[in-house]
C-alpha cells in the first residue's frame, strides 16, 4: 500500500515527465539572430551599449523615373525611402519584434506573406549622447530585400558605438519590387542621399539624431546589389559597357552615365565622408559593369566578402575580380569556401521552412553548406575589426586581420581552437 505523500510525489513526477514545466524567457535563453554561438570568434560578441531603434521616412524629390522612360523620356518622380536607425541608448536591454515579409511583389508563385522575428533593441529609446557623436554606418540590402535583412549585424554594430541606418530601397524590396533598371540606377544615388539626410538630421534639434551621429566618419555596407552600389560610391565608376547594357534594358536611357568612370558629375560625387566600404557578394563584374580603369578609382579601404561558389555574382570572374582590380585600395577578401551567394543575410525564419512554400523563400536566406548563424558570427567579427581600425582608430584590431590566407594553416587570431576552418582571408595594399 502506497502512503498518500508518497503517492502524491509519484503522481507529480509522472505528470512532470509527460508535461515538463514551461520556462519563462528569464530562465531559458532564446536564440535571437546575431547571438553568439559557442564557437563564435572573439569580436562577434555584442558590445557594451544597449540599443535603441527608430523608423524614419525620407524623400528624394524629382528623380529620374527610369522605369517609365520608354513612355516619357522626361519622367520624374519622388523616391520615398524608409530607414531603420539603430543607435546606443541607456535604456534597459529588451527583445523587440520586427515586422517582415517573404515573397516578392508581382510574382504569383511567391505571394507576400507577413511574419515577425525577434531582435535585441528598444523601440524609440532615448539616445545616449554622452559618448557621441558616433560614426555612421549605412547599410544597403540586395534585390530583393529589406532594411531588416541583416539585423544580426546592424544591432551588433550599434551595440559597439555606431549609429547604423539601413535603407528600404524603393522598387527593390520584397513588398514593392519593380523593374531592375531602377536598382541599377538608384543604389548609389540612394546611398549618397541618405548620407546627406543623416547629416541634415544630425543638426536638426527636433530629431533624435541631433548630436548623435558623426557623418564625417561614415562606412557603407552593402550586400549583392547593395554591394554593387557600394563599389560605385567608393569610386568604382561603371564602364561604358554598363551604360550600354542599361540603355538596352530601358529603351535608350543614358541616365546611368552620371555614375560612369570619367564622368565629371561622378568624379565630383566621390564623398570624402565615406571612409571605407564593406561589400558582401557585390553583383555586376561578370556582366562587365566595371573595367580596370573604373575599379582603379576605389581609393578607400575595402572589405569584400564572398562565397567561393557564388552562382549569382560569380567568384573568380566576379567578386574576386573586383578585389583584384581595386588596385588603389587597401583591401581584404574574406571567402567562405563552398558557400554560394547568401553570405550576408539573417538566418532563414521558421516560416520559410513550412511545407508547400516556394523553395526560394528558404534559399533567400540559407546556404546549403554553411550554418547561417555561423556566417553571421564570423561577419560580426571581421566587420567589427575592419570598421574599428578605420572608423575608431583601434589599431590593435589589425591583429584580427593579419592572419594566414588559409584558415587551416593555424588558428586565426580571435578564433577558438579547431574553429578557423573553411575560410580564406586575402589582403593587398594599394599599388604605389
Amino acid at each position: 500500500m502506497i502512503r498518500r505523500p508518497t503517492l502524491f510525489i509519484f503522481l507529480l513526477l509522472a505528470v512532470s515527465s509527460i508535461c515538463p514545466p514551461a520556462f519563462s524567457q528569464s530562465t531559458q535563453k532564446t536564440f535571437v539572430y546575431g547571438d553568439a554561438l559557442p564557437d563564435a570568434p572573439e569580436l562577434s560578441a555584442r558590445g557594451s551599449y544597449a540599443i535603441g531603434v527608430q523608423t524614419i521616412e525620407v524623400v528624394n524629390k524629382n528623380q529620374v523615373d527610369v522605369l517609365n522612360y520608354a513612355k516619357d523620356s522626361l519622367a520624374r518622380y519622388d523616391r520615398k525611402l524608409t530607414l531603420e536607425v539603430w543607435y546606443p541608448t541607456s535604456a534597459p536591454a529588451a527583445v523587440i519584434s520586427y515586422d517582415e515579409v517573404m515573397g516578392q511583389n508581382g510574382n504569383p508563385n511567391r505571394p507576400i506573406i507577413p511574419f515577425t522575428f525577434s531582435g535585441r533593441a528598444t523601440r524609440k529609446a532615448a539616445p545616449l549622447l554622452k559618448d557621441g557623436p558616433y560614426p555612421l554606418i549605412i547599410v544597403s540590402h540586395g534585390y530583393t530585400g529589406s532594411r531588416y535583412l541583416m539585423t544580426y549585424l546592424t544591432e551588433n554594430l550599434a551595440s559597439k558605438g555606431y549609429v547604423v541606418v539601413s535603407i528600404d530601397h524603393m522598387e527593390s524590396t520584397f513588398r514593392d519590387a519593380a523593374g531592375f533598371p531602377s536598382t541599377l540606377l538608384n543604389r548609389s544615388l540612394d546611398d549618397l542621399f541618405v548620407l546627406n539626410e543623416m547629416a541634415r538630421l544630425s543638426k536638426d534639434k527636433s530629431s533624435f539624431l541631433a548630436g548623435l551621429v558623426n557623418t564625417d566618419n561614415t562606412a557603407l555596407v552593402g550586400y549583392s546589389m547593395g554591394g554593387y552600389g557600394a563599389v560605385n560610391v567608393a569610386g568604382g565608376g561603371y564602364s561604358p559597357q554598363a551604360v550600354g547594357l542599361f540603355g538596352g534594358m530601358t529603351g535608350g536611357s543614358k541616365a546611368l552615365s552620371v555614375r560612369m568612370r570619367g564622368n565629371a558629375a561622378f568624379e565630383a560625387s566621390i564623398d570624402p565622408r565615406i571612409k571605407v566600404i564593406v561589400a558582401f557578394a557585390p553583383w555586376g563584374m561578370e556582366r562587365g559593369l566595371w573595367d580596370a580603369e573604373g575599379l582603379a578609382g576605389i581609393k578607400i579601404p575595402s572589405l569584400f566578402v564572398a562565397g567561393s561558389m557564388d552562382d549569382v555574382s560569380g567568384y573568380e570572374k566576379g567578386i574576386k575580380a573586383i578585389y583584384e582590380g581595386a588596385v588603389n585600395s587597401d583591401r581584404y577578401l574574406l571567402t567562405y569556401i563552398d558557400a554560394r551567394h547568401n553570405v550576408a543575410p539573417n538566418p532563414p525564419p521558421v516560416e520559410a521552412m513550412q511545407p508547400g512554400l516556394n523553395i526560394d523563400e528558404y534559399l533567400r536566406y540559407a546556404d546549403s553548406v554553411w550554418d547561417m548563424r555561423r556566417i553571421n558570427n564570423i561577419n560580426q567579427h571581421f566587420v567589427t575589426a575592419f570598421l574599428g581600425m578605420h572608423l575608431k582608430g583601434m589599431s590593435d584590431y589589425k591583429k584580427y586581420l593579419d592572419v594566414p590566407v588559409e584558415s587551416s594553416a593555424e588558428v586565426w587570431t580571435g578564433f577558438k581552437p579547431r574553429t578557423s576552418i573553411g575560410l580564406q582571408l586575402m589582403h593587398d595594399a594599394p599599388e604605389k
